[in-house]
């Protein structure tokens, strides 16, 4: 197995307008250590500011899981040297400023995804899986709690969830495609990252103003409601019919040539 790279568990790459963005801790089965989760936290940052991003690929090191979720070990010894919660030493425990980001995400989930893993995939628009892998909400088993999982009401079956909730068990990754959590399942962490890479390439031929608008408004639906959500929507795109590229997109249908996108 891979040396851990504690000094950088977290990696950025910037190719095309895409970021990789990749958790660099195979050796703890990618686990979020406190270095790693605020790591996090500034990447997110970062990458929304950036103006040479337009889409972010959020990966792993491969070692058969995509994250452990919290680093148990580093939370056991806080708690013995310095009688404090581990997440407490966290900006952003509950990640709710990677949900912030009005940028698409893809997870290519190269291994399975446990607690905090959930986590990482759930605040993704779009997610890969691997084939033989799994994913669950382990927190019941060790005394700890996932508030954050609200939003998976709206993403899986009321009484999947309660299960998983519940039990602790995992679910099969082919089971959450099947319940549409999922949008792919590949046979190799390559091939995960492959699909995800492609699918990140045709978000970009999309108008900027536009795929902000979408994900804004799937957001809004989700936390408002239908007909609110549906106002909001409507405000949300009032600078997409005013931009340039509104009117850009019937221009070049018309000339048959691929559109010029100025993000104005």
């Amino acid at each position: 197995m891979a040396p851990d790279h504690e000094g950088q568990p977290i990696r950025t790459v910037i190719e095309d307008r895409i970021a990789i963005l990749t958790i660099d801790r195979p050796a703890r089965k990618n686990a979020l250590s406190v270095a790693a989760a605020n790591g996090l936290t500034r990447t997110w940052r970062e990458l929304e500011s950036n103006d040479r991003v337009g889409v972010i690929v959020l990966t792993s090191a491969d070692c058969g899981v995509f994250s452990a979720g919290l680093d148990l070990k580093e939370a056991k010894e806080l708690a013995e040297s310095e009688g404090v919660d581990i997440l407490t030493r966290m900006e952003d425990p509950f990640h709710t400023v990677m949900r912030s980001v009005t940028k698409p995400i893809i997870a290519a989930m190269t291994g399975s995804a446990m607690a905090g893993g959930m986590l990482l995939s759930l605040n993704c628009d779009i997610r890969i899986g691997l084939a033989g892998t799994s994913a669950g909400i382990t927190e019941a088993r060790i005394g700890r709690g996932s508030p954050w999982a609200a939003p998976l009401l709206w993403m899986l079956p009321q009484p999947t969830l309660s299960e998983m909730l519940l039990t602790g068990e995992p679910v099969p990754i082919e089971r959450l495609r099947d319940l549409g959590f999922v949008n792919y399942v590949e046979p190799t962490p390559d091939r995960v990252r492959a699909r995800a890479y492609d699918i990140a390439s045709r978000i970009l031929l999309g108008a900027p103003l536009s795929l902000k608008a979408a994900k804004a408004s799937m957001a809004a639906w989700q936390n408002l409601g239908c007909q609110a959500g549906f106002e909001e929507a409507v405000r949300l795109h009032e600078e997409v019919y005013r931009s340039r590229d509104a009117s850009e997109g019937p221009r070049a249908f018309a000339e048959r040539r691929a559109p010029r996108w100025e993000g104005r």
